[in-house]
């Protein structure tokens, strides 16, 4: 197993060897240690295979990078799963371009019975927001074994990632980089807690910077893992929509939620809807119909938890209290004298329980619960 995950990391060091090619050789030889160990016999073996690839194979470079990285990963209890490895996501091997080895650190099951990813716009509005932490929380009422994966960015991402933790579901975040950092830094809390309600997947190795094209590799691992991709809010351009087009060309089902024609961040939905490639839906029992998937007729009631963290502290339980009773918001002037403390203090509560994914920020200084 560990020669595979050496000869897995070296394989992608290849130069000039993209996933596709890669994913056919191993898919054709039967493993990645065979490549290496019968490299002469390739072009024999299978059309199309140059003398220049083999050539390419005897790469210590590749070998030395590998090693380095499968002692980090050990070192950090970072799991390598290999392509044929019973871990590693089915729904992900059955792609053309899937990744030959994923880093993995979580405690759930890639192969749970159903995977949802949820993704769009790193602009969220409140109407965006709102249907996203609506649809989990309706989702895990109606069919609670659900596995939900994003990709940790800014907006719905990192609100689909909170809602599937405040509702108990299990949810993994796709990384655009190495599992040495976290990017964006201020999305560290989520991702702790994923770890222990979820967790994080990436193809990259450590030292591996976010860098732009790297979230398009990202996405592609989004989609393919999951049985269904659901849009919420997209520009005309964007990541979300790239998903969209890859589960599309995975033969993957998915959804979109419609906006107004004028809202810059409905138009990507819309779009999607109007050209027949995503299905609208409004609902979570929209989404589980389409899926003929069956809703749990007396699913037990998940007992919502808003610390997603260690527990709320006594000050920040308070102003959740506080907030409890308006359904529309409280001024933050109003949250100063309710609860007895300076407008300094309560400012920087309101900011934590923000970054938690449980208060938020409206206009003209009000606050209210997400959920």
């Amino acid at each position: 197993m560990r020669n595979e995950a050496i000869y897995s990391l070296a394989l992608s060091r290849i130069p000039g060897l993209g996933a596709v090619s890669a994913c056919n050789l191993v898919r054709t030889v039967g493993s990645v240690t065979s490549i290496f160990e019968n490299r002469k016999e390739l072009p024999q073996l299978i059309p199309g295979v140059t003398d220049k690839l083999v050539k390419a194979l005897d790469c210590p470079e590749a070998f030395k990078r590998a090693e380095k990285e499968l002692l980090f990963a050990e070192k950090n209890h970072i799991q390598c799963l290999t392509f044929f490895d019973e871990r590693y996501p089915s729904r992900l091997r059955e792609c053309d371009d899937a990744p030959l080895f994923l880093f993995y650190r979580g405690n759930t099951e890639l192969n749970s019975l159903r995977v949802v990813s949820i993704v769009g716009t790193r602009h969220a509005t409140p109407y965006g927001e709102d249907i996203c932490h609506s649809f989990v929380k309706e989702l895990a009422q109606s069919c609670p074994d659900v596995l939900i994966v994003s990709g940790l960015a800014y907006g719905i991402d990192i609100h689909a990632h909170r809602a599937a933790l405040l509702n108990g579901f299990p949810t993994v975040g796709v990384l655009a980089h190495g599992l040495d950092r976290i990017y964006p830094a201020a999305h560290r809390k989520t991702a702790i807690a994923m770890l222990e309600q979820g967790g994080l997947l990436t193809e990259f190795m450590s030292e591996t910077n976010p860098d732009r094209q790297n979230f398009v590799r990202r996405n592609r691992i989004v989609a393919g893992m999951s049985d269904a991709t659901i849009v919420i809010e997209s520009a005309a351009k964007g990541g979300a929509l790239i998903t969209a087009e890859l589960a599309e060309s995975y033969h993957r089902d998915c959804f979109a939620f419609p906006g107004r024609t004028t809202d810059t961040y409905s138009v990507g939905c819309n779009e999607l809807i109007k050209q027949n490639r995503a299905a609208l839906i409004l609902s979570a029992e929209d989404f589980l119909e389409a899926m003929g998937w069956e809703q749990a007729e007396h699913a037990p009631k998940t007992n919502v938890q808003r610390e997603l963290f260690p527990e709320l502290s006594e000050a920040e339980e308070t102003i959740v209290r506080i907030l409890q009773g308006s359904t529309d918001g409280i001024q933050i002037n109003t949250l100063v004298v309710e609860s007895n403390m300076p407008i300094n203090r309560v400012s920087a509560i309101l900011f934590e329980l923000e970054m938690k994914g449980i208060v938020r920020a409206m206009a003209g200084g009000v606050y209210r619960l997400i959920l």
